[in-house]
C-alpha cells in the first residue's frame, strides 16, 4: 500500500503545479475546491483505465510486463521533469472556465492512465489505489491553488522534477524486483 501511496503522490504532482500555477493567476475563492474535484476525478480515473487496458494485454506480455512498466514510468517521469526544466512555456490564463478546467484536467492526468498499467504488477485492490490517487490529487491541488495564492509561481517545476523523479525510482523498482 506505501507503493500506491508514493504512486498517488508523484501522480499529483502535475496537478499540483498546475494549481499552484491557477492560484497564482486568479484569486478566486471557490478556484480550490474546482481544482481539487477535476484534477481528482480524473487522477482516479486514467489510472483505472490504464489498469483495465494492463489487465487485457497482461496474458500476452506477461514475460515483459516489468520491463514494460519500468519503461512507461521512465518516459513519463523524464517527461515531467524535462517539463520542469522549461521555462515559459505556459500561457497566461485569463478566465478560468470549467471548459479549460477539463482540458487541464485531461491533460495532467494522461500520464496516470500509463502508470495505472503498474498496477497490474502490484497487489494491490485496483479500486482502492484509484481512489487512494484521486483524493491524494484532490488535496495536493486544493493544496496548490493556496499556495500559488501566497507564494507565486516558483514552485511549479519543483513540485513536477519532484513527481517527475519518483517515478523514474517507482519504474526502476517494479525493475528489479
Amino acid at each position: 500500500m506505501l507503493e500506491v501511496i508514493i504512486l498517488a503522490i508523484a501522480l499529483s504532482m502535475d496537478a499540483f503545479a498546475v494549481s499552484i500555477g491557477l492560484g497564482a493567476k486568479k484569486n478566486a475563492p471557490h478556484l480550490a475546491l474546482r481544482a481539487g474535484l477535476f484534477f481528482g476525478a480524473f487522477q482516479a480515473l486514467m489510472p483505472f483505465i490504464g489498469y483495465l487496458g494492463g489487465k487485457g494485454v497482461l496474458s500476452w506480455i506477461d514475460a515483459y510486463s516489468h520491463l514494460i512498466a519500468f519503461g512507461l514510468l521512465t518516459l513519463i517521469g523524464a517527461k515531467m521533469i524535462y517539463e520542469a526544466l522549461q521555462e515559459g512555456i505556459e500561457e497566461d490564463i485569463a478566465g478560468i472556465t470549467n471548459k479549460l478546467m477539463l482540458m487541464l484536467a485531461i491533460a495532467t492526468s494522461i500520464d496516470a492512465m500509463a502508470a495505472g498499467f503498474s498496477l497490474t504488477l502490484l497487489l494491490v485492490n485496483p479500486y482502492l489505489a484509484c481512489l487512494i490517487i484521486g483524493v491524494v490529487t484532490f488535496a495536493f491541488s486544493v493544496l496548490g491553488v493556496f499556495i500559488g495564492k501566497r507564494s507565486g509561481t516558483w514552485l511549479e517545476s519543483k513540485a513536477e522534477l519532484f513527481g517527475g523523479t519518483v517515478l523514474i525510482l517507482i519504474g526502476i523498482k517494479l525493475l528489479v524486483s
